[in-house]
């Protein structure tokens, strides 16, 4: 079969935008699932879906970078993993009631069929080789997943996180195979348009956070309250985005330079995977604060409005130090006083305790700003 080969960086398509609609649609189920079951229990049905979804869209992009988007075999790929994927999102809520089948049904088709397809769209050696041994792996978890399917309740929690531990611990490890390493340096891959990818997935995830926003606020009374906690929200919101963008063209850099872009690929993947997570749980916490303000926050609303923003930064900081042996000091202080933060408002209004974790994030925002100004100004003029 002809060898794919793939440049470093290409152009984003219309149809992967597009293909992504559907995964952002199932950041608002999974909000709204975490909403409806706040329990530790709701929180851990809630991150397996998630990691589920999540795994879905991460693979099939990862497909896109070997096989362009402008190749009509990849083109119908995407179409028929959107079309599975939007009965798979929409059985979220019910995904642990009636709908356990629904959801794992479209979820294997998607993971072991686009797998199956890679293996026979003409990819070279190394990248046959990979593929052959996450399809394994996948094959290895699916038991897990039909078993959970068919039990209920507690049983059905404990199946499904079998098996996304499983595929969790494939792709940490490389998907190794006994006798059978692969050096990822020998691989092809795009890595510059998978960073693309991530990018504009996440403003799009960013687009569907202030949807929530929006909805708890059209929802509540029109009083100052509401409006304070919604824009405390928002503010909250937009330092997220300027902290994960204000220096992504530095990343774009090192994906374009590295001789190892599976490395950093794989980095990406994670850190996007743990932001994304980070970004629900804010959602959920910022919604459940804009309906309740005055109610005691307890420990659930404050883990979801500091553990969300540190699951971000966490994640970002975590990718920082992997690409660039870079540990800035003001994230490290920022984790510390949301964590801070989580401990000592238990007691407070909602309110308060979402302003707190705001004006964290909006002060971190400020000094890396104000510290990305200074290095610019302190460079020489061409």
């Amino acid at each position: 079969m002809e060898s794919t080969s793939v440049p470093a960086r290409r152009e984003v398509t219309p149809l992967e935008l597009f293909f992504d609609l559907v995964y952002v649609f199932a950041i608002g189920q999974l909000s709204h699932q975490l909403l409806a079951h706040p329990t530790w229990t709701g929180a851990a049905q809630t991150l397996v879906l998630y990691l589920a979804v999540y795994a879905a869209w991460a693979y099939t992009t990862w497909a896109a970078t070997l096989v362009p988007a402008e190749d009509p075999r990849t083109r119908r790929m995407l179409l028929t993993v959107m079309l599975l994927g939007l009965f798979m999102n929409a059985a979220i809520p019910r995904a642990f009631g009636d709908a356990g089948w629904v959801f794992v049904a479209t979820f294997l088709l998607i993971h072991l069929g686009r797998t199956v397809w890679l293996l026979g769209v003409g990819l070279d050696a190394h990248d046959q080789e990979h593929w052959r041994r996450v399809l394994v792996w996948f094959a290895a978890a699916a038991p897990f997943w039909v078993t959970g399917a068919a039990t209920h309740g507690g049983a059905r929690l404990l199946w499904w996180a079998a098996a996304t531990l499983i595929e969790l611990a494939g792709t940490w490890t490389a998907h190794p195979l006994p006798g059978r390493r692969l050096d990822s340096r020998q691989v092809g891959f795009a890595g510059g348009h998978l960073l693309e990818r991530g990018r504009l997935f996440m403003i799009v995830a960013f687009g569907e956070t202030i949807m929530t926003t929006g909805t708890a606020l059209t929802s509540a009374p029109y009083a100052p309250m509401t409006l304070l906690t919604s824009g405390v929200a928002l503010a909250g919101t937009v330092a997220l985005f300027w902290l994960f963008f204000h220096r992504s063209e530095h990343i774009v850099r090192h994906y374009e330079r590295t001789e190892d872009p599976i490395r950093a690929g794989r980095s990406g993947v994670y850190s996007l995977m743990v932001s994304v997570a980070g970004m629900i749980a804010a959602a959920a916490g910022d919604e459940r604060v804009i309906a309740h303000p005055a109610h005691h926050s307890g420990i659930t609303t404050n883990l979801l409005l500091f553990a969300g923003p540190a699951l971000f930064l966490g994640a970002q900081t975590w990718h920082g130090r992997t690409l660039f042996d870079d540990l800035p000091g003001a994230r490290v202080i920022a984790l510390f006083a949301l964590a801070l933060g989580c401990a000592v408002t238990t007691d407070a209004p909602a309110c308060l305790s979402a302003l707190i974790a705001a004006a964290i994030v909006v002060a971190l925002a400020a000094i890396e700003e104000r510290s990305s100004s200074g290095n610019a100004a302190a460079k020489p003029v061409a």
